[in-house]
C-alpha cells in the first residue's frame, strides 16, 4: 500500500505562482513513476505531468508546457509540481498519481484556484 498527501494549493491571482507537494508512505520504493493529474469542475480528470523513479524523464501536457516545472526528492519520498504564469483556466482540484509494482495509487486531491 502507498499513501500519497497532497498540499500546497490555494488561491492565486492569474500570473502568479504556486507550489505542490506530494508526499508519499507506505511502499514506495517500487516506484515506476509518479503524475500530476487534475480535474475541474464539470470536467474529466487531465493530465498534466509526469516524471520516472530516478527523475530523469518528464512529460507535460501540452497546455502546461513551459509554465510547470515537476520534480521529486526520492530521499523525502516527495514529488512537487511549481507552477507558474498560472491561467484562470489552470483551476482544478489537483491530484498526485504513484505508478509501482504494486498498482496505482492516488491523493486526495488539492483545489487550485486562478482568479482573473
Amino acid at each position: 500500500q502507498v499513501q500519497l498527501v497532497e498540499s500546497g494549493g490555494g488561491l492565486v491571482q492569474a500570473g502568479g505562482s504556486l507550489r505542490l507537494s506530494c508526499a508519499a508512505s507506505g511502499r514506495t520504493f517500487s516506484s515506476y513513476a509518479m503524475g500530476w493529474f487534475r480535474q475541474a469542475p464539470g470536467k474529466e480528470r487531465e493530465f498534466v505531468a509526469a516524471i520516472s523513479w530516478s527523475g530523469g524523464s518528464t512529460n507535460y501536457a501540452d497546455s502546461v508546457k513551459g509554465r510547470f516545472t515537476i520534480s521529486r526528492d526520492n530521499a523525502k519520498n516527495t514529488m512537487y509540481l511549481q507552477m507558474n504564469s498560472l491561467k484562470p483556466e489552470d483551476t482544478a482540484v489537483y491530484y498526485c498519481q504513484w505508478v509501482g509494482s504494486s498498482g496505482t495509487y492516488w491523493g486526495q486531491g488539492t483545489q487550485v484556484t486562478v482568479s482573473s
